[in-house]
């Protein structure tokens, strides 16, 4: 057992028999493998619901705590003919301990992303799996949620723009900005959620493309609704948000 010299002593990495696990011993210092298998929350009847996406991902109650545990699955046409495998291209590469430390990079800098918990992969020949553990945000709703419930005042357009713009100023690309990884917490406050692929960069086009893939994500949802539900004046409410929002020094800015 050691300590992730990156993050410090809070993060313990643990040797597996088929591979390794990295977690935040300050939010699960009694955690042991069986937390990555649904079938142990389970049979403690500590699950609490699903959401679904590429994959599945489970929610959990263990006594105050709530998490979410998500199992790593592979999109697109590759999707279906390998479901959840990856190819060995060492730790350092490892998908589920690429996003814990972002998480931890994102969550330390304040920004609104759920705390990392507990990431896992397991090593088969020269392919993997992976699992992430991480807070779950209480009575959150998605955007696209929202949307279909058109109950979506202009403030809050104005707030997820300048939420988004908060992570570009510190220098996250999400791989996927879409409607989905966006929610709504019971006070208002947006996240952004599923940094899987992500990196911090320095500013450029890249930013304009996240909002692109936004906005494509909205008329995906929206079309198939009344109209109403996603206006052009959402949009540029949500716009003007990104571009009040004030710019401040980044850690991007001073690799």
């Amino acid at each position: 057992m050691g300590e992730d010299g990156v993050l410090g002593s809070r993060a313990k990495r643990v040797e597996l028999g088929s591979g390794a696990m990295l977690y935040d011993t300050s939010r699960a210092g009694n955690l042991t493998p069986e937390w990555f298998d649904p079938l142990h929350w389970a049979e403690r009847g500590a699950i609490e619901g699903e959401a679904r996406g590429r994959g599945t991902t489970v929610f959990v109650r263990d006594g105050e705590s709530q998490f979410a545990l998500r199992h790593y699955r592979r999109g697109g046409l590759v999707g279906k003919l390998v479901r959840d495998a990856y190819l060995w291209c060492g730790e350092g590469r490892v998908r589920p301990f690429v996003e814990w430390r972002l998480i931890h990079s994102l969550h330390r800098a304040g920004l609104p992303v759920p705390a990392p918990i507990a990431a896992r992969y397991r090593r088969s020949g020269g392919t993997y799996t992976g699992d992430l553990i991480t807070a779950r945000i209480g009575a959150a709703r998605s955007l696209a949620q929202r949307i279909h419930a058109a109950d979506l005042p202009l403030a809050d357009w104005i707030a997820v723009g300048r939420c988004i713009r908060r992570f570009h100023d510190f220098g996250l690309c999400h791989a996927d900005l879409n409607a989905h990884n966006v929610l709504f917490d019971e006070n208002g406050t947006v996240w952004l959620i599923d940094f899987d692929r992500g990196r911090l960069r320095r500013a450029g086009l890249w930013r304009d493309a996240n909002l692109v893939r936004l906005r494509r994500s909205l008329h995906k949802i929206s079309d198939p609704l009344p109209p109403g539900h996603f206006t052009e004046t959402d949009w540029q409410s949500l716009l003007a948000g990104y571009a009040a929002a004030p710019l401040r020094p980044t850690v991007s800015d001073l690799r």
